[in-house]
């Protein structure tokens, strides 16, 4: 067994954690390449005329 990859104990007992919560996200919502742009298109604003020509039984 290679005794660099051994853990020593008690350096983590002395190890500070910042637990400061910066309401930061940890992944995003969406990422770059999962847009219009990311995929080389422009960026289409469909969305009004799809609910405009939407049939009138929804």
């Amino acid at each position: 067994m290679n005794p660099e990859l051994e853990p020593v104990a008690g350096l983590d007992d002395e190890r500070t954690v910042d637990l400061v919560d910066d309401d930061l996200p940890v992944l995003p919502d969406q990422t770059a390449d999962d847009t219009d742009r990311g995929w080389g298109e422009y960026s289409s604003g469909n969305d009004e005329r799809l609910f405009e020509d939407r049939p009138p039984h929804w």
